[in-house]
């Protein structure tokens, strides 16, 4: 359990150190948000503010994750390297859009079809990755068949997997791109799911089988749940240092290169954890965001009227007169709420098997 103490420690020093100093970086480049007209229009007083902070907290990341596996003589895992390359990759995507934004001027960044081709790219080599790498009792880091809180079902074959696996990387990182609208958002409702599942890999380690000491009729076949537990670790020190300067009034914004990456490592670690379709109840937050986009757009299309009076949701209250930190403070609630039901249905699936 030590590799989970020092990858939290790890990352979050990285990034509380490390964010300030991007920050000056960014400002002295010129490097700042860039605020559409359709929006809030109190969002105008954060035009400027330094974006592509998810920089920060994607080295903090790698670097703890890194320093874990040197200070503990531990070696890395398949899972853990293929979802860290997930996380990094996405990011690379977000970051070419800001950078396009940013420094090409052009608001909408990256092309619509170019910023899905990186995305399906990335995806599809995550998805081959991990039905790879066997271990030595067969396991994979991903299995073919669908999961809740374990696998069940048939299996769907290898080009139904990639197509189902590729579903939910775009899903969750669009998702947690649409939350990224106030300070401090995004970042903590993840922090609450990276803690959940910190707890999710060190139960599956403790209930493995391949633990032939402990193992019984209820354990798992996850192929590397400490190390996925790892991860989550130093990814949930990583945002918390980095929601330092994220939260309101905010120093500094993720951008896509965070959000991409947010959400695109959620994915992974609910497909290597053989949870994910519990990841739609931990991230709840990110869904039901999501969602009051698909009903605002569909309402509109349909009807020609709008449900809300902005989307994503958090723009709706916001021109309903709560202020950024009353919804920031309501939604984390939620968020809280989402990430103990889904911890509940975790060990009651647990339980009752």
């Amino acid at each position: 359990m030590r590799q989970i103490l020092f990858a939290g420690m790890f990352g979050l020093f990285f990034s509380l150190v490390g964010t300030p100093v991007l920050i000056r970086f960014l400002a002295r480049q010129g490097y700042g948000q860039y605020i559409r007209d359709d929006g809030p229009k109190a969002h105008h007083s954060k035009k400027g503010t330094p974006t592509m902070g998810g920089i920060a907290f994607i080295l903090a990341t790698l670097l703890a994750y890194a320093l874990t596996k040197v200070a503990t003589g531990s070696k890395p895992t398949a899972s853990g390297l293929l979802v860290l390359f997930l996380f990094a990759g996405m990011g690379l995507v977000g970051f070419l859009d800001d950078y396009i934004k940013i420094v090409k001027r052009r608001s909408l960044g990256l092309r619509a079809k170019a910023k899905m081709a990186g995305q399906l790219i990335v995806g599809i080599v995550f998805a081959v990755g991990v039905l790879r790498f066997h271990d030595i009792h067969g396991w994979t880091p991903a299995s073919t068949r669908l999961s809740f809180v374990q696998d069940f079902g048939w299996s769907l074959g290898p080009v139904l997997f990639a197509i189902w696996a590729i579903f939910m990387i775009l899903a969750m990182s669009n998702g947690v791109n649409l939350t990224d609208g106030l300070d401090g958002l995004a970042t903590g409702a993840s922090v609450m799911v990276f803690g959940a599942y910190v707890f999710i890999g060190i139960w599956e380690y403790g209930q493995s089988c391949a633990n032939v000491l402990t193992a019984g009729a209820n354990c798992y076949e996850v192929r590397d749940p400490l190390d996925l537990a790892v991860v989550a670790a130093a990814l949930m020190g990583a945002c918390f240092g980095f929601l330092w300067w994220n939260t309101s009034p905010a120093k500094i914004f993720m951008g896509d290169t965070g959000s991409l990456a947010l959400g695109g490592v959620l994915a992974g670690l609910a497909i290597c954890s053989h949870t994910e379709m519990l990841l739609a109840i931990l991230g709840g937050l990110f869904v039901i965001i999501t969602l009051s986009v698909v009903i605002q757009v569909g309402s509109f299309r349909m009807t020609g009227k709008r449900v809300f009076k902005m989307a994503p949701l958090q723009h709706h209250f916001e021109l309903k007169g709560w202020s950024e930190v009353l919804i920031v403070v309501r939604f984390w609630i939620i968020q809280g709420l989402c990430v103990a039901v889904g911890l509940g249905l975790f060990y009651a699936g647990w339980v009752t098997r």
